[in-house]
């Protein structure tokens, strides 16, 4: 019992205040919050653990989110079939590319993701005009029937919703943080020739690893699609590419909650900022250069890392302290 509460502890504290922070700030930014935070735990998980960076997340969060929206448009109503069919298409196109692409080194499969993205782009905005409408895009919140229990048409239903749905998907990244696939994704981006000569596969760790990253972003493209009712082009633009690279390392690579810390950051900056003057990315460019260039590991890396020094300080104090004179 107590292992099983050490296990969940960070995770219930971490979105309990996520829980508490509705009670203070407006409902549709804690929703984004959660949104993007899925969003972007699949590319901290790339990142951190597999050493892959991609600047492709678009790509997949639209294919989430068209997946879903052809769903709610043409074929039913019921938004958590659309989310399963959103989440299916996510899997089943992760699945196809990543053969191709986890072959390639990560400055090669950085640059590939992102013409991936471009494509996608392209294909939505003019190739299948007639099927996603283009710029215009698929418009469907009228579609969307009532639910039981969770109602998702509700800006309150679906914050609950979102919220459980974070919880479990960070519970499943901690679990596999724990397992030796875990381990295998870690071993495979500090040296992959050892890595080999063990008798792994790096491919096929590397694989699993994209699959199951991006169909956590495609997830997010879901949600997306419910909570906004539409889905356009702009979902996939390749102007938006870095976003959730510059949210994976202003909350801390490779951390569990380095996500949701980045997401809140970005987030509240952006609305902060964005009011005061135009050109608000400049502060964002200004802290993770100073990220970057002082070797931290983030908001909430550098916080946990602050913390764990201070309580080694304090634990060494009271030692040192019951020593006999």
């Amino acid at each position: 019992m107590l292992n099983a509460w050490r296990w969940w502890r960070g995770i219930i504290i971490a979105f309990s205040l996520v829980a508490i922070g509705r009670l203070f700030l407006p409902l549709p930014f804690v929703n984004e919050v959660l949104i993007f935070s899925i969003y972007t735990i699949g590319c901290n998980f790339l990142l951190g653990r597999v050493g892959f960076i991609s600047f492709g997340q678009p790509a997949y969060l639209a294919i989430g989110a068209y997946g879903t929206a052809f769903y709610l448009f043409y074929f039913g109503t019921n938004p958590y079939i659309g989310i399963l069919a959103g989440v299916t298409a996510g899997f089943i196109f992760a699945l196809i590319v990543a053969p191709l692409f986890v072959r390639l080194r990560s400055d090669y499969f950085a640059l590939v993701n992102l013409a991936l993205a471009v494509i996608i782009f392209y294909m939505m905005q003019k190739v299948l005009v007639k099927i996603t409408k283009g710029d215009n895009g698929l418009w469907f919140l009228t579609n969307i029937t009532s639910t039981p229990i969770l109602d998702l048409t509700k800006p309150s239903d679906f914050f609950i919703f979102a919220l459980l749905i974070a919880i479990v998907l960070w519970a499943f990244y901690k679990y596999v943080d724990g397992t030796i696939f875990g381990a295998c994704c870690l071993a495979t981006k500090i040296n992959e020739t050892k890595f080999q000569f063990l008798g792994y596969s790096n491919f096929r760790i590397r694989l699993m690893a994209f699959v199951i990253a991006n169909t956590s972003t495609a997830l997010a493209g879901c949600l997306y699609a419910v909570y906004l009712g539409s889905v356009s082009p702009e979902i996939t633009s390749p102007s938006r590419t870095a976003d959730p690279i510059v949210v994976t390392i202003l909350g801390g690579v490779g951390t569990l909650f380095g996500p949701l810390v980045g997401t809140i950051a970005y987030t509240g900056l952006r609305d902060v900022i964005s009011k005061m003057i135009g050109n608000w990315e400049l502060f964002i460019g200004f802290i993770l250069v100073f990220i970057m260039l002082t070797n931290s590991s983030g908001l909430y890396g550098g916080a946990e890392n602050a913390l764990n020094k201070w309580l080694e300080k304090a634990r060494v104090s009271n030692l040192n302290k019951k020593k006999p004179k």
